[in-house]
């Protein structure tokens, strides 16, 4: 599923608060459970939710699980370098994703820019100073797919490039001079590009050209820390905060020794750079490198069938209400996991979508969805729900309470 489908698609309008559950979470015993001294959720009166949506950031992406928060604590209790965190958490983040090196910054868009920055400047630290003034550099041209030229170039626009657009491969033959310094790949939109991952990479080898590529929502699979890496892209640059459940405000740049050493110029705690406001904590770097150790050992096709098993509950208890159809969707690529369709008819049942999503919104406990739109044109409503996010037995609760909705408002 493309992200410039997620507002069609699912058509998520997310409320800020805190999220629910994620994934498989730590289970304890209710005795076994210390409370905290302050529940500062509740103290400010913000709203809790389970989150049927997804891992967005505007609805608190994902959860940590205990172990991030035992390596952020545990680490928030003495000073280090911090360019030997970076150092050492680095190398094993590389280790993990057969990189040459990484580093960990402050989100996926973080890495992008970052990594752009080390393209425009190598170790050059005049260039590194001068940024997002590449006037007069030598090379500051990216080059991009039409098809990929969404939002998310404007991270890489904020390091000042001159972005050269092409749709096929005699473009991008043609585009390619002594000013290009980058080329990038969106891999949500690789079904809309016409230059697909190998062909992108062999020109870029043939012109020696550092290529990027953006993944930063399209974990799971598991293998797809690597992938990428494994397939020769210089900079591979993820969210830290989704499927891998570290800190929601980090990010991955992997890639080439000296393009991640180079994009470290361009980051805290040097000043004088264009990333200078992009810190992340050392309690954030150690809380990533725990989460992806984590991740990449659970087991992954046991995960996947409680996701089934959690869309399975859900579907049966909707989709025989007279009026209700449903749908089992799996995203090819972003956050590619079991989703669940659910249409209604007006004839049916007398409800909109808005209606039902402020329904599961205000009831106790609140509920968010995302939207996905109707089929055909009689269909007045359709929601999109995604296990993903949901602790175990919540999917009973958001099953029990769409039902009720759902029967509530059908016409005799």
């Amino acid at each position: 599923m493309k992200r410039r489908d997620l507002i069609k698609y699912l058509s998520l309008a997310p409320i800020t608060g805190a999220v629910v559950g994620s994934g498989v979470p730590f289970r304890a015993d209710a005795a076994t459970i210390v409370k905290p001294k302050r529940d500062l959720i509740n103290e400010l009166g913000i709203r809790r939710f389970i989150n049927a949506s997804g891992p967005y950031t505007a609805i608190s992406a994902s959860l940590m699980h205990d172990e991030v928060m035992e390596a952020i604590n545990s680490s928030s209790k003495g000073f280090v370098m911090y360019g030997e965190v970076q150092d050492k958490v680095g190398e094993k983040i590389a280790a993990i994703c057969h990189s040459e090196a990484a580093m960990v910054t402050a989100g996926c868009s973080s890495a992008l820019l970052l990594g752009t920055a080390a393209a425009l400047t190598g170790m050059d630290r005049n260039k590194v100073a001068q940024l997002p003034d590449v006037e007069n550099f030598d090379k500051n041209e990216v080059i991009v797919q039409k098809s990929h030229n969404y939002g998310y170039i404007h991270v890489l626009n904020n390091t000042g490039i001159k972005k050269v657009l092409v749709e096929t491969s005699e473009d991008l033959e043609k585009a390619i001079s002594s000013k290009t310094a980058l080329m990038y790949f969106l891999n949500d939109h690789t079904p809309d590009g016409k230059i697909k991952h190998q062909e992108w990479l062999a020109v870029a080898k043939k012109n020696n050209i550092p290529t990027i590529i953006d993944i930063a929502a399209d974990v799971p699979p598991v293998e797809n820390l690597w992938k990428f890496n494994d397939m020769g892209f210089d900079m591979v640059c993820v969210s830290g905060g989704k499927a891998i459940r570290g800190p929601q405000s980090t990010g991955i740049l992997m890639g080439r020794k000296h393009l991640v050493a180079a994009a470290r110029l361009s980051a805290p705690p040097d000043n004088k750079n264009i990333g200078r406001g992009m810190k992340v904590n050392k309690e954030e770097i150690f809380g990533l490198y725990a989460a992806l150790e984590r991740y990449v050992k659970q087991d992954h096709e046991k995960e996947w069938k409680m996701w089934e098993s959690q869309v399975a509950v859900i579907d049966n208890a909707v989709k025989k209400i007279k009026g209700v159809s449903t749908e089992i969707v799996i995203p090819p690529i972003h956050n590619r996991t079991p989703n669940l369709s659910i249409f209604w008819d007006s004839a049916s049942i007398n409800l909109t979508t808005k209606q039902m999503t402020e329904n599961l919104r205000d009831g106790n406990p609140s509920i968010e969805v995302g939207i996905r739109s109707a089929s055909v044109p009689s269909q007045s409503g359709a929601l999109n729900i995604t296990v993903w996010m949901l602790q175990p037995g919540e999917e009973k609760i958001v099953a029990r309470r769409i039902r009720e909705e759902l029967l509530k408002a059908s016409v005799s």
